[in-house]
């Protein structure tokens, strides 16, 4: 179909996509802080994924279903945390979880929810752009229209809240080129 002006694509309620979030220096700044940290290969359930993590804060273990104190969210990373906070209208010490993910050529992340202690989850794209997708997690619900594929930019900040966190599963296609991403979370309360 032709129109005169863009069309947006429809996100669910709670996801806000931010396309030029970070400057290039922000983005170049946090990219050379992440190599300070050593990640370790993402094990879920028994499985290797070929993506390499690097935690702090609280940590969640799929092996053993649950939630820990890791180590603490270093200074460094305090004006992303005050900016997404800022962003969102919260403290940025609501941010339980501090998460680098480095993503080397053609790994994905399959269909998921995070885990359930978890609430509102800030995604951080760098290094390269990659095709973030959502659908609904109601089985009955899916289908090849009901998928939504959302190009996310190196730079961007994404966030999932409320239905989009709860009610939708997101995975990323496989990247061409490494990318790295900073996710911070909040607790859901009574976790």
């Amino acid at each position: 179909m032709n129109t005169l002006f863009p069309v947006k694509p429809l996100f669910p309620d709670g996801f806000e996509y931010n396309p030029d979030f970070l400057s290039q220096k922000e983005q170049d700044d946090l990219l050379q802080e992440i190599t300070k940290y050593e990640r370790h290969t993402f094990k879920f359930q028994g499985y290797e994924a070929k993506r390499k993590v690097a935690s702090f804060g609280y940590d969640y273990s799929f092996e053993k279903n649950i939630l820990s104190m890791g180590l603490p969210i270093p200074p460094s990373f305090d004006s992303l945390l005050e900016k997404v906070s800022n962003h969102l209208g919260i403290d940025k010490h609501d941010f339980a979880e501090l998460l680098i993910t480095e993503y080397p050529v053609s790994a994905v992340i399959n269909w998921h929810r995070d885990a359930f202690p978890f609430d509102l989850i800030a995604g951080i794209s760098l290094g390269t752009d990659c095709l973030f997708r959502l659908r609904p997690y109601d089985k009955t619900k899916q289908g090849r229209g009901s998928i939504i594929s959302v190009p996310v930019r190196a730079g961007s900040l994404y966030i999932m809240k409320g239905a989009a966190r709860i009610n939708w599963q997101h995975s990323i296609a496989p990247v061409k080129h490494i990318r790295y991403s900073i996710t911070l979370r909040t607790l859901r309360k009574g976790s």
